[in-house]
């Protein structure tokens, strides 16, 4: 029997109370996280948390269409 199969053979408020465990689980590792990692010594460096920041960064860039013309000036 496929793991699917199974999940899907389980009560739906089983299948419920399941998914709010996964939720939990998540969200304690997300809360505990930084503990961890000042525990374990892994906490980034300002300059290293400041580099991941520029790359990670969402650059926009308008391409084509004339100057000052909005969605609003526009006649169809």
């Amino acid at each position: 029997m496929s793991l699917w199969s199974s999940y899907r053979g389980l009560t739906p408020k089983t299948r419920a109370l399941f998914g709010i465990g996964i939720m939990a689980w998540a969200g304690i590792g997300l809360w505990t996280t930084p503990q961890v990692e000042n525990a374990l010594g892994m906490q980034p460096s300002k300059e290293e948390q400041d580099a991941l920041d520029r790359k990670l960064a969402v650059r926009v860039s308008r391409v084509g269409g004339e100057e000052g013309n909005t969605s609003d000036n526009r006649t169809n």
